[in-house]
């Protein structure tokens, strides 16, 4: 069972001004919710209790509106970066508040910008099975291609990623859930800038990165216009609140 997850919670939003010249983007709201919030309550809902929270723009007032936790049922921990430090750079800095919160090497990680009703407790499987082995893994839930990133980041074929060049499979886009073995980040250093991509390559490369699709409600929130339009299908949509299959 997964005992731990990350929400990333460090970035500037930069194509979300000038609502993220005064607010961190995962405190924006969304059907009278901030973004993060729906991540912290889904999380929850899987049985998960303790989340570490990475911030670095405006990150002080994270901890503000969020408090401890204990008002969602779970344990908040954070991470301060001051600057970003990227994802990679972001686990690294935050491994031990990780490894203090869980038995196992696997942990859950998600984006603190994505609005999503992905059942998580779909993962606790996985997590078992990917600690039993003896080299890292790592396993990413794949969703349909957003307009704005059509040709994917890799192809899905029977739960194995493969590179998006690969005669293969389905091309997808990383939804930005995904299990990760702590293993992997101990040899980096703390407090450098180090982005997550050449080492999803890697694992996919290495043949130990599994997938799977997903075809529910996901939404990466990147704009204004973006956080509107989600804004009113789910007003129009009601079933898609608290849905998770």
């Amino acid at each position: 069972m997964i005992q731990v997850a990350m929400i990333f919670a460090a970035g500037r939003g930069e194509r979300m001004r000038p609502l993220t010249d005064v607010k961190p983007k995962p405190l924006l709201e969304v059907a009278g919710k901030p973004l993060i919030v729906w991540q912290i309550e889904a999380i929850a809902q899987a049985g998960i209790h303790d989340i570490v929270i990475n911030h670095a723009w405006l990150g002080e007032q994270i901890p503000v509106a969020l408090g401890d936790g204990s008002q969602f049922g779970v344990r908040l921990h954070y991470s301060a970066e001051g600057e970003a430090l990227e994802t990679a750079g972001g686990i690294a800095k935050a491994l031990p508040l990780l490894k203090s919160c869980s038995d196992s090497p696997i942990f859950l990680a998600v984006s603190g910008d994505v609005y999503t009703n992905y059942n998580y407790a779909r993962l606790h499987a996985k997590a078992a099975e990917l600690a039993r082995m003896e080299q890292p893994h790592m396993h990413l839930v794949m969703v349909n291609n957003p307009s704005f990133h059509q040709a994917g980041d890799f192809a899905l074929d029977a739960g194995k990623l493969y590179s998006i060049e690969a005669d293969v499979g389905q091309k997808l886009t990383f939804g930005n859930i995904g299990l990760y073995d702590m293993r992997l980040f101990e040899p980096l250093p703390v407090g450098d800038k180090i982005p997550m991509s050449p080492y999803y390559r890697d694992a996919v490369a290495q043949g130990v990165a599994s997938g799977e699709y997903f075809d529910g409600v996901w939404e990466n929130v990147g704009t204004a216009v973006q956080l509107e339009a989600l804004n009113q299908n789910l007003s129009q949509n009601t079933s898609n609140l608290l849905v998770r299959s």
